[in-house]
């Protein structure tokens, strides 16, 4: 009997033996009583950016990095030791930091997980935007020139209730030369599009017009009437990036529905009075300096 308690005994104390090494070595530093693990160096690395994970690759860079950590140790305690976490700018540093992340957990929860997109959904935006997945390589482009904004505003009125873009640009357009030609001005290439406004050249689609834009020569509405396309992109290679923007746009209606939600169940007051008279501190200093400048002729007027 006593043999096989001094066997069990001798078990229990080589386990114990066995866990107080292994204590031992599972730390890698100590600064005053936190002890810095492995653990806890694989877990500050992954925070970091790919780029910057590669720098602390290896031993000598894992030593490096534990380097770091015992200098950020060592001033967080010399901190605490200063008292420093009590001080005001702190602690307001603090409570913003605990609202945006709690902030980012509930939309994580709230909108982000039940947000989803389908293959289906997926599948029918490609199919019926299929136009917007073909190199262009040429746009053909109408105009209708104007001098002032508001004249291009009345024009653009006109259009959207239903007059004819040929026939107002043969009689409202400035741009006599091509006035003569319904408003067209031919096929572009891409390179070849005017950068005032080729940007919406690009977005339009056939038919479609785009809303007054500035240029050298006064305001112009420009009509996308036809593009030459090449090959559309395959939907598997354009799949992901589609349910990217799918996905964009579910979300950020998930969070609009989801705030109206919060303002009915939380009491939201706006003080627009107080909201009209802000302003920078640049406008306010400038609108005191030139306060004494706009009064100085009529005190000159007065003396005369």
């Amino acid at each position: 009997m006593k043999k096989v308690f001094l066997g069990v005994l001798a078990i229990i104390l080589i386990f114990a033996c066995a866990k107080k090494e292994e204590k031992r070595a599972s730390y890698l530093a100590k600064v005053g009583n936190t002890v810095i693990t492995e653990a806890d160096i694989e877990r500050e690395i992954k925070n970091l950016p790919d780029f910057v994970q590669k720098m602390f690759e290896g031993v000598s860079g894992r030593e490096r990095f534990l380097e770091e950590l015992v200098k950020r140790e060592l001033l967080y305690q010399e901190a605490l030791k200063k008292g420093l976490d009590k001080d005001p700018a702190y602690q307001k540093k603090l409570e913003d930091f605990k609202k945006i992340n709690l902030v980012g957990l509930l939309l994580e929860k709230e909108i982000e997980t039940k947000t989803k997109v389908s293959d289906k959904e997926i599948r029918d935006y490609y199919e019926k935007n299929k136009e917007d997945f073909a190199p262009v390589s040429q746009v053909r482009l109408s105009h209708i020139l104007l001098n002032t904004e508001e004249e291009a505003q009345k024009v653009l009125e006109r259009l959207k209730k239903g007059e004819d873009f040929a026939q107002v640009a043969k009689k409202s357009s400035i741009d006599t030369v091509s006035a003569k030609k319904n408003g067209d001005l031919g096929f572009f290439s891409k390179g070849e599009i005017p950068p005032e406004f080729r940007i919406a050249a690009v977005r339009l689609k056939t038919g479609e017009v785009s809303e007054p834009i500035k240029t050298k020569s006064g305001y112009e509405i420009i009509k996308v009437t036809d593009k030459k396309v090449g090959q559309v992109i395959e939907f598997d290679k354009i799949k992901n990036l589609i349910s990217q923007n799918l996905l964009a746009e579910k979300q950020k209606e998930s969070f609009d529905s989801y705030i109206e939600g919060l303002k009915k169940k939380y009491k939201v007051e706006v003080n627009k009075e107080a909201v009209s008279k802000l302003a920078a501190p640049g406008e306010k200093e400038g609108a005191t300096k030139e306060m004494p400048e706009q009064q100085e002729p009529k005190e000159e007027s007065k003396q005369k």
